[in-house]
Formats: structure tokens, sequence, C-alpha cells
């Protein structure tokens, strides 16, 4: 496995750290980039993003399956994990989607 598909447990740790303390308010975001390198993203990045983080599990798990097919690595493990992950993100995407669907919807069905 290469390790830009590596994520630090630490790192990850300290993001989750940041984000509750968004959530909890302590934490304000400013729309001034100067101020510590935070800017928020519009709900289209934010979309984009991750779909391109899904697509990038999905590209990873079929070359590391690709290579164990092919005899080029013998770490099936590692192949197996990054499939699970690749699976997971993108049904965590669909259901998403789901959602989002559900609520534009309800939207649309708001009388005027």
């Amino acid at each position: 496995m290469s390790n830009s598909t590596l994520v630090n447990p630490q790192s990850m740790m300290d993001t989750l750290s940041i984000h509750s303390e968004m959530a909890k308010g302590a934490i304000k975001i400013t729309p001034n980039p100067k101020d510590h390198g935070l800017q928020p993203a519009s709900f289209t990045e934010l979309m984009e993003s991750k779909v391109a983080a899904v697509n990038l599990d999905q590209n990873t798990s079929s070359a590391l399956m690709r290579a164990v097919d092919s005899g080029e690595s013998d770490d099936l493990v590692g192949a197996m994990v990054a499939s699970q992950k690749a699976s997971l993100s993108f049904s965590t995407m669909i259901q998403i989607r789901n959602r989002l669907v559900q609520a534009f919807d309800e939207v649309m069905k708001m009388p005027l």
C-alpha cells in the first residue's frame, strides 16, 4: 500500500477534535482566509471533494486487487481492507444521496 492512502491516526484524532470543537461552538470559522487558514467551503465543493475521495478509494482498491490477482503483490489482507473501505465509503455516499433526495422531495412538497 502506498503511504498516500494511509491515514495517520493522530491526524484523524486532531481533525475529529477540531470538528468536535466547531460543533460545540468553541471554534468559530471566519470568512477571512488569513485567520488560521480556515475558509468555509461551499456545499458543491464539499460534495465534489467527497465524491473524488470515494472515487480514489475505488481506484486504489481496484489497483490493489489487480496487483494481487496478477501476482505482483502478496498483500491480500491490504487489498481486502482497501476493498472494504471502498465499499463502505460508497455505501455511505449512496445513503447521503438518498437523504438529500428525500429532503429535496419534502421541500418540493411544501405548500407556498
